[in-house]
């Protein structure tokens, strides 16, 4: 059996750009990116704290302490809001005994707190 698990996460990432006229992604500083052990268009979930929005886009390396939704992911944010970012992967059963998601905290300026899991 093959079940989904959290691979990873960035919690309470702080939108720093919407940019409807791009051609859709979401922008991640690098640093934050390989922290969190996330790909070039990987594809991710994203979960907006403030309205509850839910949606799926893929990852692209942004600039220094940058979150920006771009396309139409750009309507369901508002730059300051705070969301979750969350990656998923697919385990096997005997794969799943010694997973343990990457969890990246980051403070009001999307600066990765030193305590991350």
């Amino acid at each position: 059996m093959l079940l989904t698990l959290l691979k990873s996460k960035i919690h309470r990432a702080k939108v720093t750009n919407a940019d409807l006229n791009y051609e859709g992604s979401i922008g991640i500083d690098k640093k934050l990116m390989e922290a969190a052990h996330l790909h070039p268009f990987e594809k991710v979930e994203i979960y907006n704290i403030n309205n509850g929005s839910r949606f799926s886009t893929y990852v692209i390396e942004g600039t220094d302490k940058e979150i920006s939704l771009n396309g139409a992911a750009a309507r369901l944010v508002q730059i300051g809001d705070l969301i979750i970012i969350a990656s998923y992967c697919i385990l096997n059963e005997a794969e799943i005994r010694t997973h343990k998601p990457v969890i990246v905290f980051v403070d009001e300026t999307n600066k990765m707190n030193k305590n991350y899991l």
